[in-house]
């Protein structure tokens, strides 16, 4: 008898035991959320505070639901990255399944960004309203990365609640392994959101280039 799971209810037990899943700490491995990441015009650095401003200020009346959080950081970061114009698509709400035949299990689910270009998934995007750990949609996330039918390449993912953002990499081999960034925070010092906009911008030129 096949089961049906939705991609929302995997843990990350349940990875590790259906896909060998292992994370990895090793520095080394996810490297582009750090090194050679492009410069941002001053323009674009007022527009990051324009919407570190306006979040700032709906988050003190909540709650801040997920489709709030998508129109007011989500879509300007996208926007400034590029990944609205040619060659970059943007799929939303994008279904995916996953069958483990041997298992007797499939799992569906919807991703709630895709940026695609040439037919590679760029990056992964999975937003959660601002009451919502980045925690809580981390195995979610993983389980869209692993259904990429393009296994050659890494798949990167973003995490975001409003005001934390965290980025993801997996590789699929015989092993699939992930790692992920360091936790950036609106409410850090200065406007993390500079950041967040570089590593997008990084993962663009390596899906052009890569």
């Amino acid at each position: 008898m096949i089961q049906t799971l939705p991609a929302k209810e995997i843990t990350l037990h349940e990875l590790r035991e259906q896909f060998g899943l292992q994370f990895v700490e090793d520095e080394q491995f996810f490297r582009e959320w750090q090194d050679d990441l492009p410069e941002i015009a001053e323009a674009e650095k007022q527009r990051l505070d324009r919407v570190k401003a306006s979040y700032s200020n709906l988050v003190e009346d909540p709650p801040l639901l997920e489709n709030t959080v998508k129109m007011v950081v989500l879509s300007p970061l996208l926007d400034l990255a590029g990944f609205y114009l040619p060659p970059f698509r943007i799929c939303s709400e994008k279904s995916i399944i996953i069958s483990l035949e041997d298992e007797g299990v499939i799992i569906k689910g919807q991703m709630d960004v895709l940026a695609v270009c040439h037919q590679f998934w760029v990056v992964v995007i999975e937003s959660k309203q601002a009451a919502f750990s980045l925690e809580v949609g981390k195995a979610q996330l993983l389980t869209y990365m692993l259904a990429n039918p393009h296994s050659d390449q890494p798949s990167y993912g973003l995490m975001l609640n409003g005001s934390n953002f965290r980025f993801l990499k997996l590789i699929k081999g015989e092993r699939c392994q992930y790692a992920v960034s360091r936790l950036f925070d609106l409410f850090n010092p200065g406007n993390d959101l500079y950041h967040v906009l570089r590593v997008l911008k990084r993962l663009a030129q390596l899906a052009i280039n890569p």
